[in-house]
């Protein structure tokens, strides 16, 4: 685990002004202790390692170059940026990393006049940016704004979309591409790096700008024609043509481990007087400096507490299965005898567990990047022929593909099976990451079917009906974490759509959960009972259709009803409160009260204290139900 270190230079280093008052040869040692530091953190605290150890030499001289904060520094994601959190005055504070009331795992603008943006999902640097930048251009400053952005993160729209953007404007924006993959670059080395600190000099700008004045003096297409050329051939050199199409300078690829040939590159950047956007291609590796994390950048990606020393991981103790592993082990039962199912991902293969149906069925898995809009509508396209496609999204990122959603699969009643991974709290990865929102965004949506799985056997039996639903979308949502160890079944099932089943029967409180909350009814349930309210417990299963019967007798046979979801406003509590309106169920004295997430972001912490913050716990149930009754802070007491 976690042991003291010797780090004299960082513990000099609170904020970037102390860095930028140290030679530069002292920042390979700065580097070095940066990089021992953030393992030691990360192996008590667990978190995003791999990719925030792959920058390190970059942290540094960014921060060495240029004037944080008055210079914007956007870091794409933001899960890379714990380097970048120790030496901006939170080292402090590192420890509580991901914990409750402790520091987020991403930048936020709450925390530090450093993180002049927060992010968590992929692809909003590079519009942050020159957001950022035309404000300081309207207040008349003349600082300077980054993106540092990773080629995953190329794979999405959005980064084009800005730089097409960013392109056709003159605004100061220097965008680092941390090319973590050798995606894009050739091996880099000292050809590489004198080539890029040439074409990034002054001197090389400025004779660029004047042969390109000089090319205005000849007819417009052979001016044309010269510009054309110069970047082309550029291009051909260091691989940036596509950029330069864009309308950006390239430079690189430049070592990004390398503060020898990093600090020249982003000095030339920083006191280039040329107007227009500046990419500076810089190639790193995942995991740097720690050989573990470089042997299984996958593996150390996002990781729990290990041993500092060696690598080794710590284990977790043994229990059910996961929801995800669940789903896919479910879902390749179903692909062996089916072969009409097509799995599909957005850059999240072991997190939504297609990695297990891939190891089978390669040809029938398509990770298509962080590209969610794209992974609806290529689900749609096959959907459209006869296939039966799973779009497997986490619930938050799924909100990124809504249109698509909407319009490319509702509108034509195409039947895509949604998969929502991390549906509900998600602990550690906090706000941005929580599935809060998706049981009202597709419960709005005419003809979606929506089933929550209340434990890992009912999401064996979801995965089978979806498979059977071949006339319209549908969402399965499930959460992150393990299940809650019930026997799993050894055939899977196909549930009738829009039927709920009764878990256990009472006669005055009825609690009608949907989804993973069943659990805390039943919890709840006990209570009640001890205190003579006899109490029924039901699992509604779907949010879309609902069963009309069951709410109808749990409504009529009960004196309180309540609904419980791992969801916001407008979702399954919606569905129920307008069908016993209209059906004059609320007029015979029912008391009805929906239980939902409240109206405010849950910072990370444990799921389980995170339910108890959005009043989603047995014990919270148990408070409504005696408020309900009008019996809350009387004598009788429950033993949650």
């Amino acid at each position: 685990m976690s042991k003291m270190l010797k780090t004299p230079l960082l513990d000099e280093v609170n904020f970037p002004a102390d860095l930028r008052k140290l030679k530069e040869s002292d920042l390979g040692q700065l580097a070095d202790e940066l990089r021992a530091e953030t393992i030691n953190v990360v192996s008590s605290t667990g978190g995003h390692l791999g990719a925030s150890l792959g920058v390190v030499e970059l942290t540094v001289a960014l921060h060495y170059v240029f004037n944080t904060p008055k210079d914007h520094l956007v870091w794409d994601v933001g899960h890379q940026a714990y380097p970048h959190k120790i030496i901006t005055g939170r080292r402090n504070k590192i420890r509580t990393l991901r914990q409750g009331g402790g520091l987020s795992g991403f930048t936020k603008r709450v925390e530090s006049e450093y993180d002049p943006f927060g992010a968590a999902h992929a692809a909003t640097s590079i519009s942050a940016a020159l957001g950022l930048s035309v404000a300081s251009g309207f207040k008349g400053l003349e600082n300077n704004s980054i993106a540092v952005i990773g080629d995953g993160s190329m794979t999405a729209g959005m980064a084009y979309e800005a730089m097409n953007n960013a392109g056709s404007m003159n605004r100061r924006l220097i965008v680092i591409l941390n090319d973590n993959d050798m995606s894009i670059a050739p091996p880099v080395g000292a050809m590489s790096a004198y080539l890029s600190r040439l074409i990034s000099s002054r001197y090389y700008r400025s004779l660029r700008h004047l042969m390109r004045d000089l090319a205005k003096k000849f007819p417009k297409r052979l001016e044309q024609a010269a510009a054309k050329s110069e970047e082309y051939a550029r291009g051909l050199v260091t691989g940036g043509t596509m950029f330069e199409e864009l309308g950006f300078y390239y430079i690189g690829p430049v070592d990004g481990h390398n503060l020898e040939h990093l600090l020249p590159v982003l000095k030339n950047v920083r006191d280039s007087n040329e107007p227009g956007p500046v990419l500076v291609h810089v190639v790193t590796k995942k995991g740097g400096g720690y050989p573990p994390a470089e042997a299984a950048a996958d593996k150390y990606h996002g990781v729990g507490k290990f041993d500092a020393t060696t690598g080794a991981l710590v284990k977790a103790p043994q229990g059910p299965p996961s929801y995800t592993k669940v789903f896919a082990e479910a879902l390749s039962a179903e692909a062996q005898t089916d072969n009409k199912i097509i799995a599909i991902t957005g850059a999240m293969p072991s997190g939504t567990g297609l990695d297990i149906f891939a190891k089978t069925f390669p040809e029938r898995c398509f990770d298509v990047g962080i590209a969610e809009q794209h992974a609806v509508t290529f689900a749609a396209g096959l959907a459209a022929e006869g296939y039966k496609p799973f779009a497997a999204i986490y619930s938050t990122f799924l909100q990124r593909a809504y249109d698509s959603v909407v319009h490319d699969v509702s509108i034509q009643g195409l039947p895509v099976r949604f998969a929502i991974d991390r549906a509900g709290m998600v602990g550690a990865d906090g706000v941005t990451h929580q599935g809060s929102f998706d049981i009202t965004y597709l419960g709005c949506l005419p003809g979606m079917v929506l089933m929550a799985a209340a434990d890992e056997a009912e999401l064996v039996h979801m995965v089978k009906t979806q498979v059977a639903i071949d006339n319209r979308p549908s969402g399965l949502r499930y959460p992150r974490g393990n299940g809650v160890g019930v026997e799993m079944p050894q055939k899977a099932e196909v549930l009738e759509i829009g039927k709920g089943r009764i878990t256990k029967e009472g006669n005055t409180v009825a609690l009608l959960s949907y989804g993973t909350r069943l659990a805390d009814c039943h919890i709840a349930a006990e209570s009640l009972d001890e205190i003579g309210l006899s109490t029924t417990v039901a699992d509604a299963r779907f949010a879309k259709p609902i069963d009309e019967d069951l709410v109808r007798r749990l409504a009529m046979d009960h004196e309180v009803l309540i609904t419980i979801e791992e969801g916001t406003i407008g979702g399954f509590a919606s569905q129920i409160t307008h069908f016993l309106a209209f059906n004059g169920l609320l007029e015979s004295g029912l008391k009805f009260r929906p239980m939902y997430l409240p109206d405010f972001y849950i910072d990370h912490d444990t799921q389980q204290q995170q339910y108890k913050i959005a009043g989603l716990s047995a014990e919270n149930i148990v408070e409504n139900v005696l408020k309900a009754l009008g019996k809350y802070g009387t004598k009788m007491t429950s033993s949650v």
